[in-house]
């Protein structure tokens, strides 16, 4: 992930850090976080939320007035550091982890943003045995717009599986996550047949 960073390969000026134009454009990002606001606004005690890949902060930033705490998590120091520079809140922490591998902050509810999809199935297995003791996760996959195959493995990286007519489902194998609760917050159907972008709210227990 730092190489895709440090190269540009999402795109952005040189020097700086830029996660795609899925965190940029507003016809993406607008829907998302309309749903995703609209949940949080349904509880009367705002929850503890973890951020898993964070990137570079242009979708949390807004999410952060509607939580107790939000904690910013990703894999590139010096994108976090960055982000702990650009970005300050009472409720606001940003931690540098490897989600796949190191212990995981405790919350009510966790965000996955497009960050599965670039994930091999062997750190996929290991990030579902750690987020199913969280009472909320908010999913968020790029998936092909018709029926696919799911979870065909790859190689972790900058590519996803939208490639092989496959996009990742949690709740097929080999992950078969196992949940009390299966909501759709967001479908936002993509233009030129590149598929949807999809989020999805599931509830542990």
């Amino acid at each position: 992930m730092t190489q895709i960073y440090d190269m540009n390969l999402w795109g952005g000026k040189a020097f700086d850090f830029y996660s795609g134009a899925g965190s940029h454009d507003p016809k993406i990002t607008k829907p998302y976080l309309e749903a995703v606001i609209d949940f949080l606004h349904s509880f009367n005690t705002p929850l503890v939320v973890c951020d898993l890949g964070c990137g570079d902060f242009n979708i949390g930033k807004h999410l952060v007035p509607y939580t107790k705490q939000y904690i910013a998590v990703d894999i590139v120091e010096k994108l976090i550091d960055r982000n702990k520079e650009r970005y300050t809140a009472p409720n606001l922490e940003f931690h540098c982890r490897d989600i796949s591998k190191d212990k995981l902050p405790s919350a009510d509810c966790i965000i996955l943003r497009q960050v599965l999809q670039h994930l091999s199935n062997t750190e996929i297995l290991e990030i579902i045995k750690k987020i199913a003791v969280y009472k909320y996760i908010i999913l968020t996959e790029h998936i092909p717009l018709n029926d696919f195959i799911p979870n065909k493995d790859i190689i972790s990286g900058q590519g996803i599986r939208i490639k092989q007519n496959s996009g990742v489902n949690l709740l097929e194998a080999p992950f078969n996550l196992k949940v009390k609760e299966v909501k759709n917050l967001n479908t936002l159907v993509l233009a030129n047949n590149k598929g949807r972008i999809v989020t999805t709210l599931y509830k542990a227990f």
